[in-house]
């Protein structure tokens, strides 16, 4: 049977997290919707929320998706003790639909503590290094991460859109506080298969983002671009009875018990299906049917 619980940062975790960014950036939900998704992801068992400071549309927007976040969690009837609330820092959005990255050590610390102020907490369960800068030497940028461990802001820490190089470097300096990575992994995009092999053998969770790539758009791939169908994934959902993304979902998860995937939802029904993924078993002929449809990649 499939085992619906992970582990991260030393505690259980439901096997599928949401990916907030939806409910903040561009063709954002209205709040009473985006509220309504985050307690429909509770409802469903989700435990691992992922926000970030970036994810917001406008300029002046900074920690848009955080307080949401926040307010979704203080407005919820039930118990949210349970919840992890993953945040990155590292990146920026001047509101006109561009992403910058500043890496400084000083930057990093300014944006945990103002993280920290905007979910109410002492200290951010997982604070992630959302990208590395190219203008600032990785093990600067990870050293600021071993200074808010150090310092008791951030319980745990993350690192996410990197190599496996950065990911030993980064295990070196900050030791048992790193405890996850975070890259884009999907069906279609499987170009960090090194790096999951690698958190698999450290110990360390893998949180793919945009999860469901080849079977629904990304959130960051605006409205362009066709949705597919008649896939694998496809035929194996309607032998199941159930949505090809939830078995996308359910085929990541195979892939390593260090997979926690981050689908976005914008949608309660959407994040509700996505967490049925966490109990679907699909067969050994099944998951050769799915991986022999996949196109190649090189590694």
């Amino acid at each position: 049977m499939p085992n619906p619980y992970r582990t991260l940062a030393g505690t259980t975790v439901g096997a599928i997290g949401l990916g907030a960014m939806p409910l903040s950036i561009e063709h954002r939900p209205d709040e009473s919707r985006a509220v309504a998704t985050v307690h429909a992801a509770l409802d469903a068992g989700v435990t691992l929320i992922d926000t970030a400071d970036s994810y917001h549309w406008h300029a002046g927007e900074e920690g848009h998706n955080e307080r949401l976040v926040a307010r979704a969690l203080a407005r919820y009837g039930g118990d949210t003790s349970g919840v992890l609330i993953a945040t990155k820092g590292g990146r920026g959005r001047p509101g006109d639909g561009s992403w910058t990255v500043t890496g400084t050590p000083e930057h990093l610390k300014r944006a945990a503590q103002a993280s920290a102020g905007r979910l109410g907490v002492d200290a951010i369960g997982l604070y992630q290094l959302h990208k590395p800068d190219p203008a600032v030497p990785w093990a600067e940028s990870v050293g600021a991460l071993r200074e808010l461990l150090d310092a008791g802001t951030i319980r745990a820490a993350g690192i996410s859109n990197v190599t496996t190089a950065q990911i030993r470097e980064a295990h070196a300096i900050l030791g048992d506080g790193l405890v996850s990575v975070q890259n884009q992994y999907s069906p279609a995009v499987r170009d960090s298969e090194p790096q999951l092999r690698l958190c698999t053998e450290l110990g360390l969770a893998f949180l793919p983002w945009s999860p469901l790539g080849g079977i629904s758009r990304s959130s960051l791939d605006g409205l362009s671009g066709p949705t597919s169908t008649g896939t694998a994934f496809h035929r194996v959902a309607a032998a199941h009875g159930v949505s090809p993304q939830r078995v996308a979902l359910a085929w990541l998860l195979s892939r390593s018990p260090s997979v926690i995937p981050l689908p976005g939802a914008s949608r309660p029904a959407s994040i509700t299906d996505s967490a049925g993924a966490g109990r679907l078993e699909l067969t050994e002929a099944e998951l050769a049917e799915l991986g022999a449809s996949l196109p190649p990649q090189t590694d």
